[in-house]
């Protein structure tokens, strides 16, 4: 007994659902005789005769019903492994992105924005210091990373860093800190307590820098290295924030804080750092800015 072919399960499908070698031979749209050959085929691959004639139709033997059984699970079976491979060419993307604990959220959900919503695409977001991320990163669990301290560079380094955004800097703090009118950036950041960033971070670097251009000796009320946490000290009134403005944009928005002098000096620098691969990620390329 040969093994029946899936042409020949089709045409015998068609022929028992029809009653008909006529209807089949028409819905197929092949001849009637090309129909009665393929029938007459298959019954001798099985070695049963699968229809009974009666009259002017054709009905199932009981080999028939049995054999049309077998060939609808047949093609239920190529209908499901279609239809999988479907959802599987579809499925969603993941793209793994690796942030500095101390970044912005503000600037990671910006970052974020083409992505947002969309049903084909999964984020996942990991938070650490820079060399926990950057390993990740060059042990492939990481697609991104998001930083503001900008990895050393050189001949043998494998980092490609993507400027985002260079911010500016400000000096910010609660709407009734500061009286009067316009006050310099020297005057506020010799009376004012600040609220700094660490002295490790490079957004300190740069403004120590302006400090010592201006000689002035600052009084410090806070230093922290969490971004989220400067907000959080500038809406307790702790003294003026040295942070950049996107930090702060849903409270200047609000009223809640105010920005009383830009640093013009002082830029905080935002950069995606990845690596080459043979097979990148194609979601990396939808959320780096055109190079």
């Amino acid at each position: 007994m040969s093994i029946p072919n899936l042409h020949h399960l089709r045409l015998f499908r068609a022929v028992a659902r029809d009653g008909t070698l006529t209807g089949a031979a028409r819905a197929l749209n092949i001849s009637q005789s090309a129909v009665s050959t393929q029938i007459k085929s298959l019954e001798a691959a099985l070695g049963h005769d699968l229809f009974e004639r009666r009259g002017r139709n054709l009905v199932l033997s009981e080999a028939g019903r049995i054999a049309l059984d077998h060939a609808d699970e047949i093609f239920r079976a190529a209908e499901n492994l279609t239809a999988t491979l479907k959802r599987a060419e579809a499925k969603r993307r993941v793209l793994r992105i690796g942030a500095l604990a101390t970044l912005s959220r503000n600037f990671q959900i910006a970052f974020l924005d083409p992505l947002i919503g969309r049903d084909d695409v999964e984020v996942v977001l990991r938070s650490g210091t820079q060399e926990l991320l950057l390993r990740a990163l060059e042990a492939q669990s990481l697609d991104i990373v998001l930083t503001n301290l900008i990895p050393a560079r050189d001949a043998s380094s494998a980092y490609l860093v993507h400027t985002l955004a260079d911010q500016p800097v400000s000096l910010v703090g609660s709407p009734d800190r500061i009286s009067g009118g316009e006050a310099s950036v020297a005057s506020i950041l010799a009376s004012e307590p600040l609220v700094l960033p660490t002295p490790e971070t490079s957004l300190r670097a740069g403004f120590d820098a302006l400090l010592e251009r201006l000689v002035i000796v600052p009084r410090i009320a806070a230093e922290a290295d969490d971004m989220a946490m400067l907000r959080l000290l500038a809406r307790a009134d702790a003294g003026v924030a040295v942070i950049p403005p996107i930090v702060v944009q849903d409270e200047l928005e609000a009223g809640q804080l105010k920005e009383y002098a830009r640093l013009d000096d002082v830029r905080e620098v935002f950069a995606a750092v990845t690596i080459s691969r043979k097979f990148p990620n194609p979601l990396v390329h939808e959320v780096l800015p055109a190079e």
